[in-house]
């Protein structure tokens, strides 16, 4: 059964923005100029809670969970996909749907750094995705 998946339109520029927010809230250790920093991503809420969902989204179907292509076709690679599918959707509809912007926004930042961490890779993600909104795409991890 093909799924189809709905990409995330979104600019070079807005991609490393969201890059740089999620790396900030990763990093951030307290300090005056971290703080100063969030507060000028956070004045601008809602509209930083949809970026960071589109951004979510696409770090989850292109890095987090890639599936080689050795293994595509494999029943677990279908399920990924699936499991996949089911928390981009659920990200973009808590960044879509709120009115706490700001909180929305640190939620899911620290939804995907777990995610991140999980495979041990938050920085060389981070970097990868910033390389390629060069290019306007984002292809999928090794």
């Amino acid at each position: 059964m093909e799924t189809t998946s709905l990409k995330p339109q979104l600019a070079p520029e807005q991609i490393r923005r969201a890059a740089d927010y999620v790396e900030l809230v990763w990093r951030g250790q307290g300090s005056e100029e971290s703080k100063a920093t969030l507060a000028e991503f956070h004045t601008d809420g809602p509209e930083l809670a949809r970026l960071i969902g589109e951004f979510g989204s696409l770090v989850l179907e292109d890095y987090i969970t890639a599936v080689p292509d050795e293994h595509a076709d494999c029943e677990s690679a279908y399920a990924l996909r699936q499991l996949v599918t089911v928390a981009s959707r659920y990200l973009k509809r808590w960044c879509l749907a709120g009115d706490g912007g700001v909180q929305t926004a640190l939620i899911a930042a620290g939804f995907l750094i777990e995610c991140m961490q999980e495979v041990d890779q938050v920085s060389q993600i981070l970097a990868d995705v910033r390389g390629d909104a060069g290019t306007g795409c984002v292809a999928a991890a090794d």
